[in-house]
């Protein structure tokens, strides 16, 4: 992405100006710092670094899941993987839809994430119905914080499955903050909430040189146990069915 003119004029003095290129390196140091980059549109070529007045988060301990919800993953319907195909996971949450005919991740972000897959910061949760993949999400993981990007469904209760099976993940390496940038209706179903930019930098400072793993292939066992351990936790909490 090229910022800046390949030259310009400063007090009559002609200058030369390099294209700044954004790398992955550079975009982990601005979530370090509390940013995250957005589109206007699938078509845009600027980023705009957001920093907002509240931020959202999904605290790991305190995580929802719905009666009706645990139903729908015991009964088999869905298979959740993670890191299993990255690319078609941003692809579909960059994907117009009926509901939502344009999105903020234009091709730069989608070229950035990509090289973060490679590298090993970020992630991405698939949930299939047989071959198909149905749902997923994806987002970026700096020491014990997971910035969580987006996410999509064609099926009910698709992408929810897969946030479950996230948030399992994320509990099982040791993670301390999910970050979901802004509040949604759906994502405070699981107890997401909002909390002042000072506080979040504060969290976000705790959290970022912790040292955690992603393990995108857990044991099975372990990864059930979690799963119904939160399920217990939500029971006591009262979450909404």
């Amino acid at each position: 992405m090229r910022l800046l003119p390949p030259s310009l004029s400063w007090h009559g003095t002609k200058m030369s100006a390099r294209p700044f290129i954004l790398t992955a390196d550079l975009l982990l140091r601005a979530y370090r710092l509390g940013l995250f980059p957005m589109a206007e549109s699938r078509t845009s070529r600027a980023l705009h670094w957001l920093d907002p007045e509240f931020r959202g988060i999904l605290p790991l301990d305190q995580f929802h899941v719905p009666r009706s919800l645990m139903k729908t993953l015991r009964s088999g319907r869905f298979t959740v993987t993670a890191n299993q195909n990255f690319p078609a996971v941003i692809a579909a949450c960059a994907a117009a839809r009926a509901n939502r005919p344009d999105t903020w991740i234009n091709q730069e972000i989608e070229r950035l994430f990509i090289e973060l897959h490679r590298i090993g910061f970020a992630h991405s949760g698939e949930t299939w119905a047989g071959d198909e993949l149905v749902g997923g999400l994806y987002g970026a993981s700096l020491g014990g914080v997971f910035f969580g990007e987006s996410m999509f469904s064609t099926h009910t209760d698709a992408s929810k499955a897969a946030l479950v099976h996230l948030v399992a993940r994320l509990r099982l390496g040791g993670f301390l903050l999910l970050d979901t940038q802004f509040i949604t209706a759906h994502l405070s179903r699981f107890g997401a909430r909002e909390i002042p930019r000072a506080e979040y930098h504060r969290r976000l400072a705790e959290a970022v040189d912790v040292s955690a793993n992603f393990p995108a292939s857990p044991d099975f066992a372990a990864l059930t146990a979690e799963i119904a351990a939160m399920h217990v936790q939500s029971r006591g909490g009262g979450a909404k069915d």
